[in-house]
């Protein structure tokens, strides 16, 4: 798949997942350290916000509205993925007051971006994880998938919500 940054062309590193498939299962860093799964069933909907650092701007919004809309939902657990250090998405949660959702780094190994086919292998951010929103159903099956075209632009939140029923 190929999306986009600042109008030119990047290249992601696998294919990425698709709807109606099973979540790969894997283990994240959260900002204690602690590691915490994402994937797999879980009995309920999972919302994983695929960021490539919580540094940006758009990352920045991306995360914030999230937030607030996890604060409304009885039946989702909501991830935010990059590849910051989980020290450095502890300090942005903490300056945000981003407390409704869970911040995890895929630093360690890329396992999240390899499985889920998110991984940059073009342009300036070569490297990083690219711009998506994946939602995971309770079973374990992708019910939503968006992968930005354009990596500067933000995600249809409505649709993705859309998607939790």
């Amino acid at each position: 798949m190929e999306v986009k940054f600042k109008g030119s062309p990047a290249k992601l590193s696998a294919n990425t997942i698709k709807l109606g498939d099973t979540a790969p299962q894997v283990k994240l860093i959260a900002k204690d350290l602690s590691q915490v799964e994402v994937g797999g069933a879980s009995g309920s909907y999972q919302i994983i916000n695929v960021v490539p650092s919580l540094d940006t701007g758009v990352c920045a919004t991306q995360t914030r509205k999230f937030n607030e809309t996890a604060a409304r939902l009885a039946n989702a657990k909501v991830y935010v993925v990059s590849l910051d250090l989980p020290f450095a998405q502890g300090r942005f949660c903490s300056t945000e007051g981003i407390e409704n959702l869970t911040t995890l780094s895929d630093f360690a190994n890329k396992d999240f971006g390899k499985a889920y086919g998110v991984i940059l292998e073009s342009s300036p951010l070569a490297g990083l994880l690219t711009r998506a929103v994946i939602v995971v159903d309770p079973s374990g099956k992708v019910s939503y998938v968006e992968v930005c075209e354009e990596i500067t632009n933000e995600p249809d939140y409505d649709k993705a919500l859309a998607s939790i029923k």
